[in-house]
């Protein structure tokens, strides 16, 4: 049973040459059959393990190296969907109901406006202490 979905925006900075960035992760917890709580995360729509861990950690853009993610900003999503007064509306016709969404583009996990970059100094290196 699913028992909490969200969106979560994680940052993440290198640590060898100091380029941040984030993306947003998909997050569900799950209740299995043995009361057991799991959790499973998506990046555009692709299965992904933890950026909190470091096997899950993307690399680097610039340099390839791995670097665990932190947690900038969560939205939960409802489960199950609201109250029984919630304004709602009844899908018929699946097939054809808001036909637009099965073509529409995705939403990338990087398609956010991407943290602002430390200032390199005057010999090109990032700041030793960022």
């Amino acid at each position: 049973m699913i028992t909490e979905l969200a969106l979560e925006r994680v940052e993440f900075t290198c640590g060898h040459c100091w380029y941040r960035w984030s993306a947003d992760y998909d997050v569900q917890h799950y209740r299995d059959d043995d009361g057991e709580e799991w959790e499973y995360f998506t990046r555009d729509g692709i299965a992904a393990t933890s950026p909190y861990e470091p096997q899950g950690a993307p690399p680097c853009p610039l340099c390839g190296r791995r670097w665990v993610g932190r947690l900038t900003a969560r939205r939960p999503v409802p489960v199950p969907p609201g109250a029984a007064d919630a304004p709602r509306q009844k899908i018929t016709g699946l097939d054809e109901y808001r036909a637009e969404r099965h073509g529409a583009p995705l939403l990338g996990a990087a398609s956010h406006e991407q943290p602002e970059q430390p200032a390199p100094s005057s010999s090109g290196q990032v700041p030793a202490d960022r």
